[in-house]
């Protein structure tokens, strides 16, 4: 294993939770009859609107209107946007440690998320961080989503990096381990432990092991 001279982190449940519950209620609540959030949930996730909102093919009115056909909804776009991206919150301990990263400046620090036109709209403002990155690939602007491998190899590209000295920090299992299945050194993201005691953790193991 080698040390790690390039790190890639996921936006969602990693540098930003997401309540996916809280959104789900919301978008129930304003629908017309309103809607338990576990069918909101069930509509929303087996229709493809979802996926294809991630892959770029629907911009920010082509999303509400789907959603809207799916739900009932009751508002209108403006008011649909601040339920589509109400359920986000800073994870404040985990961005600390990417800034440090960044301060520090021994290693190459992406973002590889799977997102969508108006949760970036939202995000973005509030996380100027981002802006230090070297590479931020988001999967709608690049018609990608995880776990398809070749977002993880254009990760790779981008940052001219060795996949077995690139960190990749995820929440969803199946990410990870579609990253592990390119040599990545890939980790799920514990919400139950602290960001500081991870990230240190697995830029010390590959430091260790770098040594052997």
């Amino acid at each position: 294993m080698k040390r790690i001279k390039t790190c890639i982190f996921d936006l969602g449940n990693v540098l930003v939770f997401h309540d996916n519950a809280l959104m789900f209620q919301r978008l129930g609540e304003v629908a017309a009859p309103s809607i338990p959030a576990s069918e909101v949930q069930h509509r929303l996730l087996s229709n493809p609107l979802w996926d294809a909102a991630n892959r770029g093919e629907l911009e920010g009115p082509g999303i509400y209107r789907q959603i809207q056909q799916v739900l009932g909804l009751a508002i209108d776009f403006e008011g649909f946007k601040r339920v589509w991206s109400c359920h986000f919150s800073l994870n404040l301990p985990m961005l600390r440690e990417v800034e440090l990263l960044l301060e520090v400046g021994e290693v190459k620090v992406l973002l590889l998320s799977n997102t969508n036109v108006l949760h970036l709209d939202y995000l973005l403002p509030r996380l100027p961080l981002l802006g230090r990155f070297e590479h931020r690939i988001f999967s709608n602007q690049v018609g990608l989503v995880k776990p398809n491998p070749e977002i993880f190899k254009l990760a790779l590209r981008k940052a001219g990096a060795d996949p077995q000295a690139t960190l990749f920090v995820d929440d969803v299992e199946e990410y990870v381990g579609a990253a592990r299945a390119l040599g990545i050194q890939a980790h799920r993201f514990d919400p139950l432990q602290t960001a500081e005691a991870q990230v240190r953790k697995w830029m010390t193991v590959g430091d260790k092991l770098a040594g052997h």
